[in-house]
């Protein structure tokens, strides 16, 4: 039976973000101006990029300001943290004051405040409908990566109960649903898929005998009609989120599923990829964000990821930009599964087999579940086995976190130069 409960309006902070662009942008470039000045005292790395470029903490008051800065992107963190063991230069407080401390592919390890007040993702939650009292089965990994818990904290800081699913144990995840009454899923919208099929082959009806009444997805595209399928099939709102597990949430959806909203506290750009120069409502370019955290001051991280953003008016009332969808990448960094994907992540994977002289990572998607293929080129007088493909299929979720087919394959398959992950999905 569906609860009472408005999942529709609403604000998590209604004063901060319904601010007018004035004040929102006073609000934005005084804790820019903290954070600059925090960071450049405590963080080695914040410290040489402001050398690099001859600029002092008083030289970045504002967001235009930040066009002075480089960018840092993503596929420069495992080189930096290498050089300068563990966080790169970006710790911006004692170790001490820590924690917990993740690792994402690359490695990449990701360091978390005791004193942290990001509450983006709470944001975030109360927009996708979640409300005090709610049961939140998250269905995330909770093995060395980050989401998960923030998302527990985001559910505890609505007043609501979390339920750790974890990835995978679709049929205990089910039971667990149904016996408790869970109302709220966390999770990519594939799994949430696997759930249905499996709630039907226990003979349950997911509208009847499920209680789930919202859900909030990330880690993957969410295509329409894969949204459409899920709500009819569970009676359920479904709403989407964008961040990376290096700086967190920097876009999500409201009832009304028109772009995903800039958070309150942090401030998101959209830059012209060879310039870093700030773009305007429309023009695409790369997702660059700056997030207000003492102890992981990430200031123009660069996702690598592309969109374009409107500042039109929404029903909600937030007066935040918004990002309107995710257009692609600009480099080969590929999401399978929720999970970051890097070119020196297959040649990982290859380096421990002698068997391997070349290979290729494939990404398609099958009923709307991510599929990845491991094409093998043997080195020569090298014979395929099911033995050596398994050895291999073994090998994969240590380096990439997500599981691979190994297909066997003649060199003259690969063009002369070709992509290490040929991303092959097609999207709405």
């Amino acid at each position: 039976m569906a609860s009472e409960r408005d999942r529709t309006t609403g604000f998590y902070h209604q004063t901060l973000e319904t601010l007018s662009p004035v004040g929102r942008e006073k609000f934005l470039s005084e804790e820019l101006r903290k954070i600059v000045i925090h960071a450049c005292q405590n963080a080695p790395a914040i410290q040489k990029k402001f050398a690099s470029v001859g600029l002092k903490p008083g030289d970045v008051r504002s967001v235009k300001d930040l066009e002075k800065l480089p960018i840092t992107h993503k596929h420069e963190l495992a080189s930096l943290q290498k050089e300068d063991p563990p966080f790169g230069g970006f710790l911006g407080v004692p170790m001490q004051r820590l924690k917990r401390i993740c690792m994402s592919p690359g490695p990449i390890y990701e360091p978390e405040d005791t004193e942290s007040k990001n509450d983006r993702w709470t944001q975030a939650f109360f927009a996708a409908g979640f409300r005090k009292g709610d049961i939140g089965q998250v269905t995330f990994s909770y093995h060395l990566v980050p989401p998960a818990f923030w998302f527990e904290d985001a559910l505890h800081r609505l007043g609501c109960i979390a339920t750790p699913g974890g990835v995978g144990n679709t049929e205990q995840q089910v039971k667990m649903m149904h016996d408790l009454h869970v109302t709220g899923y966390i999770g990519t919208p594939s799994f949430l898929m696997a759930v249905a099929k499996k709630a039907l082959e226990f003979g349950y009806d997911p509208r009847k005998d499920l209680a789930l009444e919202v859900g909030f997805v990330s880690g993957e595209m969410l295509p329409e009609s894969l949204r459409s399928e899920l709500e009819e099939t569970f009676g359920m709102v479904i709403r989407q989120g964008y961040g990376t597990a290096d700086v967190g949430c920097m876009g999500f959806e409201c009832y009304h599923k028109n772009g995903m909203h800039f958070p309150y506290n942090c401030i998101v750009e959209i830059v012209d990829p060879e310039t870093g120069k700030q773009l305007g409502p429309g023009e695409t370019g790369e997702i660059v964000t700056t997030v207000f955290d003492e102890a992981y001051p990430m200031i123009r991280f660069g996702t690598g990821d592309l969109s374009y953003y409107t500042d039109e008016p929404c029903a909600c009332g937030r007066t935040s930009g918004r990002l309107v969808k995710i257009l692609g990448r600009l480099d080969q960094v590929t999401k399978v599964k929720g999970m970051f994907i890097h070119p020196a992540n297959v040649d990982e994977v290859a380096a421990r087999f002698k068997e391997i002289k070349d290979c290729q990572v494939v990404v398609t998607r099958e009923g709307h579940v991510d599929q990845m293929t491991f094409k093998v080129v043997l080195s020569e007088g090298i014979t395929p086995s099911d033995d050596l493909a398994k050895q291999i299929e073994s090998a994969i979720p240590q380096s990439m976190r997500v599981r691979g087919k190994v297909e066997f394959i003649e060199r003259k398959s690969l063009p002369e130069k070709y992509s290490k992950i040929d991303d092959q999905r097609k999207w709405e």
